[in-house]
């Protein structure tokens, strides 16, 4: 009985191997036919990474030519961009009243001098009524002169009496100009009869309105009834380390990226450095100003700055992700045909956020890996081995 056990499990030991073969041998003959229907990468030179046409590896990888730039004089910083306040205004009633009509809305472009609104005002009448009034109280005096010369002329009176209507006539003079200038400085005629017409002191485009009609208006108000600026003309403002102070200086050119706009620089020149460094975060702000005409850069948006190198110092501008680090050197791979990369070393003179620049290496108008950088670095090195 134990001998017919012992051939029992001897047989299920042998039938488990075999079957173990046989599995073995399959699987080899499937990975034999995936090897024969795989890619082979061409024999080449050492840092030479070839695939063929066709490559499932060609997806991953994209190129771009490289092009020359300045090179920046500082690390980049962050800016913003604002107003120009030589070119902006905020405007306010200077009288007490109610708004009768509105002109103007957000976004409309005035000229200088342009009605904005319209303000029955109770002051501006009292105004009117005071030139009125003083313009007659001069020409009753201005007679009462004429008469006392003639008087004087004749020894009819003493020369006491015509200084004292000589007096009279000068007071009244000045009565009547201290009311002309206060309507002047109201841009009033004296003929509005109460109605006020608040004026653009600039031309530009109206950006902001506080105003309704019917609304009660007074010169105290917290905000600006409009502001108007010329938007053609803009301040990008930038609080740059203390350490790049030394490279930053006015009438430099500077480069400007924003978001909205990824594939366009924008150039701008350096007005004002700042007098005084923050305590608190040890930056220094810096004014540039920038051509808008076009209007596609808005204030409040917010741009990376780049303070250009005088002079003829230029290199050629590489994605970071191009890079690959390598010790203490830098390699990119360049596109010498399709399929083919050559890995080469670069030397950097900058860095930045997004961009790096390439002093000696590369030539311009040369294709440079942007996309799949690791990928043709990882297959180089498995070449080597």
């Amino acid at each position: 009985m134990k001998t017919i056990k012992k051939i029992i499990l001897l047989s299920a030991i042998l039938a488990l191997a075999a079957g173990t073969v046989v599995l073995v041998q399959n699987r080899a003959a499937h990975q034999e036919v995936a090897l024969e229907h795989q890619p082979e990468k061409t024999k080449h030179a050492p840092g030479i990474v070839q695939f063929p046409a066709g490559a499932p590896q060609l997806a991953s990888i994209h190129a771009e030519a490289v092009q020359t730039v300045s090179i920046p004089a500082a690390d980049p910083v962050n800016g913003r961009f604002v107003f120009d306040e030589n070119a902006t205004s905020r405007v306010s009633s200077p009288l007490v009243g109610r708004v009768i009509s509105l002109h103007v809305g957000v976004g409309d472009r005035v000229a200088k001098g342009a009605v904005l609104l319209e303000i029955d005002a109770p002051d501006l009448a009292a105004a009117e009524a005071d030139l009125a009034k003083a313009k007659s109280d001069e020409l009753r005096k201005k007679l009462a002169w004429d008469r006392s010369r003639n008087l004087l002329d004749n020894d009819v009176i003493a020369r006491k009496e015509f200084e004292l209507a000589d007096a009279d006539y000068q007071q009244a003079q000045a009565d009547s100009r201290r009311a002309a200038l206060r309507l002047r400085s109201l841009n009033a005629s004296g003929h509005e009869n109460g109605r006020f017409q608040l004026r653009a002191p600039v031309a530009g485009m109206v950006v902001d309105r506080q105003a309704n009609p019917g609304q009660e208006v007074r010169p105290d108000l917290q905000n600006p009834l409009f502001l108007i600026s010329d938007l053609s003309r803009l301040w990008v403002t930038a609080d740059v380390p203390e350490k790049s102070l030394a490279n930053v200086h006015v009438g430099q050119t500077v480069s400007l990226e924003t978001d909205a706009y990824p594939d366009q620089h924008f150039i701008a020149t350096v007005e004002r450095i700042g007098v005084a460094v923050d305590p608190l975060t040890r930056r220094i702000q810096v004014r540039c100003s920038v051509k808008n005409a076009d209007l596609r850069l808005k204030p409040e948006m917010f741009a990376r700055v780049s303070f250009l190198a005088d002079g003829e110092h230029h290199g050629l501008q590489v994605h970071n992700t191009s890079l690959v680090v390598d010790g203490i050197y830098n390699w990119v791979f360049v596109e010498k045909s399709a399929g083919v990369f050559e890995k080469r070393q670069v030397h950097l003179v900058g860095r930045g956020s997004e961009h790096s620049f390439v002093e000696s290496g590369l030539v311009a108008g040369e294709r440079v890996v942007t996309e799949g950088a690791l990928l043709l670095n990882s297959e180089a090195a498995a070449d080597a081995q």
